[in-house]
């Protein structure tokens, strides 16, 4: 379940210092990483998210092991999975991957990536842009470099980008006590008729999930179905939105990354191996600005 560690919104004071020479809004893997990249680069970097660094899991947290290892966040690992199987009403296969993979903890994840920079972290929801300005229920921030790393609301986007119009699929999980050794995947429109289920072991703990590339068909009955199949309670859910479709990186003046640019593998949902990639990419662009190396609308084009 998710610990709350942020304050009410009446109990939120202004944010002290409101100037900063790069905003980044959103804590997330493309938020984090484009911070990392900015370490050291003796810029004054604001680093803003609606909870505390780690708080809110919105991933079924599972990467490419060698990734993990690169970007120094091994320590989170709860489970390498060496092997992949994959399933279907007619048969199953099970195939040793190229690299492994490895389930993770969130939180700790999340927190080595923040000890890897030198940002200022502040808690505030961020609600729109109004000129030059971001506007939070923490008062208004300004910078002349502004990423937008909040997910696939893409809030400070010119457009609205709500579903079930917007080009996203949805998934769903639970997490009960459980194993396993392999990262399943069952393809079978009983359960999925646009999508598919997994489950990932990750150390006692088993993440079993439903995703949907057809927004308007709800998951809730396919992830308790495939969890009963399982032999497991559906219990602790969390679920979220995933893109599936690429969005402009910059518009207005604003860089994005992530899922606010549709940073996604369509096919398989992957999410974090493009949220650490683009976002190493979008701080090398911030840094390059800030160095002098380009100018700020050179580096949006880009």
């Amino acid at each position: 379940m998710t610990r709350r560690a942020t304050l009410a919104r009446g109990e939120r004071p202004p944010i002290e210092r409101p100037d900063a020479d790069v905003l980044i809004c959103g804590a997330s893997f493309a938020g984090l990483a484009a911070a990392r990249e900015l370490a050291g680069s003796g810029a004054d970097v604001l680093l803003v998210d609606r909870y505390e660094v780690g708080e809110r899991q919105t991933s079924a947290c599972a990467a490419p092991t060698p990734w993990l290892h690169a970007m120094g966040v091994e320590d989170a690992i709860r489970q390498e999975l060496p092997c992949m199987s994959f399933h279907t009403p007619h048969g199953s296969v099970r195939y040793r991957l190229p690299w492994s993979w490895s389930s993770f903890d969130y939180r700790e994840l999340c927190r080595l990536l923040l000890a890897q920079c030198d940002a200022r972290f502040e808690i505030a929801k961020v609600a729109h842009r109004q000129g030059d300005s971001v506007l939070t229920d923490r008062g208004e921030l300004r910078a002349p470099l502004v990423v937008d790393a909040l997910g696939w609301r893409r809030v400070l986007a010119r457009d609205g980008y709500q579903p079930p119009d917007a080009p996203l699929s949805r998934g769903l999980e639970v997490h009960p006590e459980g194993g396993g050794e392999d990262l399943d995947v069952w393809v079978d429109r009983t359960l999925v008729r646009h999508g598919y289920c997994w489950s990932v072991p990750a150390d006692g703990e088993q993440r079993v999930g439903a995703g949907s590339y057809e927004p308007r068909h709800h998951v809730r009955r396919p992830t308790e179905e495939m969890a009963s199949r399982l032999g497991v309670p559906a219990v602790r859910y969390q679920g979220n939105w995933f893109p599936h479709r690429l969005r402009r990186a910059a518009e207005d003046g604003v860089f994005f990354v992530g899922d606010s640019a549709g940073h996604c593998l369509p096919l398989s949902g992957e999410g974090i191996r493009t949220a650490f990639h683009f976002g190493i990419a979008c701080g090398a662009e911030l840094r390059a600005v800030l160095d002098g190396e380009r100018s700020r609308e050179e580096g949006l084009r880009r």
